[in-house]
């Protein structure tokens, strides 16, 4: 019997990392986009703030990845100096495609070609449970603070 909403591939490829990693949580597809937090957060029904969004930027002409809570937007003087780098700009949509396989909206904390620099926003470590996408724009799964961190070896920093 075959699976009634099989995963596109880019979300596959998340969910092979997360198995690795042995992170037990499931890929939600959803019926519409998610490719704002405010789309996320009304389709799974959560906070706002809930949403981690996976944002990359151009730091010092680098992709890092940076895990922002949807409740606010990220100050990029702020998160420059968080994480240690002169300059900090959002990349372009052939920078993320090129950096993570995927495309804006719905960009995983995983499943890169090769990991990414990767920094969180400290407001998420509030939640019980927070959604991230899960490498297309109409997937998402739950994790808590402590896979998120885990999974991306991430920083936590300020971002606002």
């Amino acid at each position: 019997m075959s699976d009634p909403s099989p995963l596109p591939e880019r979300s596959r490829r998340v969910q092979e990392h997360l198995l690795a990693a042995g992170v037990e949580t499931e890929i939600r597809v959803l019926p519409d986009s998610a490719r704002t937090a405010a789309e996320a957060a009304a389709a799974i029904d959560c906070d706002v703030a809930a949403i981690a969004n996976s944002l990359v930027f151009l730091a010092d002409g680098r992709p890092v990845l940076v895990m922002t809570s949807g409740g606010h937007r990220a100050d990029l003087a702020v998160l420059a100096r968080s994480i240690g780098a002169r300059a900090v700009a959002m990349a372009p949509p052939a920078d993320v495609r090129e950096a993570t396989g995927q495309a804006i909206g719905g960009v995983a904390p995983v499943g890169h070609p090769a990991p990414l620099p990767t920094f969180i926003d400290s407001a998420l470590q509030q939640h019980d449970a927070i959604w991230a996408a899960a490498g297309h724009p109409h997937t998402v799964m739950p994790l808590t603070f402590a896979q998120l961190s885990s999974l991306t070896a991430g920083t936590v920093i300020e971002v606002d």
